[in-house]
C-alpha cells in the first residue's frame, strides 16, 4: 500500500468509477496488502502466457494481449491498495514493504517475460534492472529526507504504458502477418527512457544535497 505522504501523483485516482470500486472494496473489508499481493499474480501470469507463448504454447497474439490486459491489472492493484489504505482508513502494518516490494517483483516479471515473447532476453533483463535501479534511487532520496522523486520521463506508468503499448502493438503487427519486432523496440525505448530516468533523479538529489 502507499503510504499517505510522497504518493505518486494519479489524477485517475479523482475518477467516479475509481473512487466507487475503492468504497467497494473498503466496505468488503479487502485489506491494502493483500491488494498489493494480488497485483504479483497478474505479473506471474503475465510472465507464465510469455514464457509459454515463446516455447510454441500459446498462439502469439493471444499471450500477447492476455499480458497487456494483466498490465493494466496490475497497475489498478497499485492504485487500489493506496486508495483502500488511506482514503479508507485500512493502513496495516508491514504497508510500506507491500507497496514497495511486489511493484520490483512485478516490474522483474513483466519486463522479462517481455524479453522472452520478443526474443531478446538480454534487453528485458537490462529493462527489469534498470527499473529496480531507478526505484532504489527514488526510495534511497527519500532516506535523506528529499522525498519521494517519481519524475520521469520513465517512471512505472510510463513504463507500464509504453510495454501495454508494445504488447498490443506487436499482437496487431502478428495478425498482419508481418514481422515488425515491435515488442522489443518497445524494450529498447523503455531501457533507454528509464536509464535517463535515473541519471535526472541522481542529478536533482544532488542538486538538493548540496
Amino acid at each position: 500500500m502507499e503510504p499517505a505522504e510522497d504518493r505518486r501523483p494519479l489524477k485517475s485516482r479523482s475518477l467516479g468509477w475509481v473512487q466507487a470500486f475503492a468504497r467497494l472494496l473498503v466496505r468488503a473489508r479487502v485489506k491494502p496488502n493483500t491488494i498489493s499481493a494480488v497485483g504479483i499474480v497478474f505479473a506471474a501470469a503475465a510472465f507464465g502466457v510469455l514464457w509459454w507463448y515463446h516455447h510454441g504454447g500459446l498462439p502469439a497474439w493471444a499471450a500477447l494481449v492476455l499480458a497487456a490486459l494483466c498490465v493494466q491489472a496490475r497497475l489498478m492493484c497499485n492504485m487500489m491498495d493506496g486508495l483502500v489504505a488511506v482514503e479508507g482508513g485500512l493502513k496495516s502494518k508491514g504497508g510500506d514493504l507491500f507497496n514497495e516490494i511486489p511493484d520490483r517483483i512485478e516490474d522483474s516479471m513483466f519486463l522479462v517475460g517481455a524479453g522472452y515473447a520478443c526474443g531478446n532476453t538480454t534487453v528485458g533483463w537490462l529493462c527489469a534492472l534498470l527499473a529496480v535501479f531507478t526505484a532504489y534511487v527514488r526510495a534511497f532520496g527519500a532516506s535523506l529526507g528529499q522525498g519521494q522523486d517519481f519524475g520521469g520521463p520513465c517512471a512505472k506508468p510510463h513504463r507500464m504504458f509504453l510495454l501495454t503499448v508494445g504488447l498490443i502493438a506487436q499482437a496487431v503487427v502478428l495478425l498482419c502477418k508481418q514481422a515488425w519486432p515491435v515488442l522489443e523496440w518497445a524494450l529498447w525505448l523503455i531501457a533507454a527512457l528509464t536509464a535517463i530516468t535515473a541519471v535526472l533523479r541522481i542529478g536533482r538529489m544532488y542538486q538538493k544535497s548540496r
